[in-house]
């Protein structure tokens, strides 16, 4: 790489001959939304979920294994922040990783989390053991968190854009569950509604800076690229689940029934 040369400018050059022109302000709003077609909302796993057909340790296991993604999030956040020179751009994504661990008087998302696992029967203990976390979800939720460390701090703000489509899900969520699931504990959507706003705000800052970076064809087509990249992220977690979960083809199943799947390397 060239003295001086930007890391962000260098990988994005990698997509220029994917891209033949640059699209407009508007027009590349619009592709980063239509990117919400291959969000993990229209999974068959979170379909069914939402339609009242899932089982309770189908509830339990997305709710374990979406755990691990929850502690990983202030750590990616972390990273980013980092890789940031940007002081101004610091004071605002930190807030990303205090709304997860919490400050002052808010428990935080984690915190919000727990309150839901144990709102459908799993103790505290178990979610911080991660006995229950699936290789592939473990290595989709490392992957992301991997990217983020090693890249550009503007690619890894870029990877977040699946904000965009998150207040649905978790809107979701709060419409349905109640209906299907009357046995889950009501204190257990307070991350959702907690979500709802904190979401939008995300949304508003990640959408200003790709808008306000992406202004040629190889850095909008990187944009999207990365984008598509979270998403596999997320979609590949409830891959993991589906086979353990509702084809009862677990890791090792066929040799046993004991969950010997890692739990991190240091």
């Amino acid at each position: 790489m060239p003295p001086n040369a930007s890391p962000f400018a260098t990988s994005f050059a990698a997509s220029e001959k994917t891209a033949d022109k640059t699209l407009d302000r508007d027009a590349f709003h619009k592709a980063l939304l239509a990117k919400g077609d291959y969000y993990h909302l229209h999974h068959p796993y979170q379909v069914d979920m939402a339609q009242g057909r899932s089982t309770p340790e189908q509830i339990r296991g997305w709710v374990a294994n979406r755990f691990y993604y929850q502690i990983n999030i202030p750590l990616k956040d972390a990273a980013l922040l980092a890789n940031c020179p940007d002081a101004s751009a610091r004071r605002r994504w930190i807030q990303r990783l205090l709304d997860h661990d919490g400050h002052a008087d808010d428990g935080g998302g984690i915190e919000a989390w727990l309150t839901l696992g144990e709102a459908v029967g799993l103790s505290r203990e178990e979610l911080w053991s991660q006995e229950h976390v699936l290789p592939g979800v473990r290595f989709a939720v490392d992957a992301y968190v991997n990217f983020v460390r090693r890249a550009d701090w503007r690619e890894g703000a870029i990877s977040s854009l699946t904000e965009l489509f998150a207040p649905q899900a978790h809107q979701s969520r709060l419409d349905t569950w109640p209906t299907h699931y009357p046995w889950i504990d009501a204190t257990g959507y307070a991350y959702f509604r907690k979500r709802l706003g904190e979401a939008r705000r995300d949304v508003d800052h990640g959408l200003e800076l790709a808008l306000d970076l992406c202004t040629t064809p190889a850095t909008q087509q990187r944009a999207l690229d990365i984008l598509q990249f979270k998403l596999d992220v997320l979609w590949s977690m409830l891959d993991a689940m589906t086979l353990a979960y509702q084809l009862d083809r677990a890791p090792y199943h066929t040799v046993t029934d004991e969950r010997v799947y890692h739990r991190g390397l240091s």
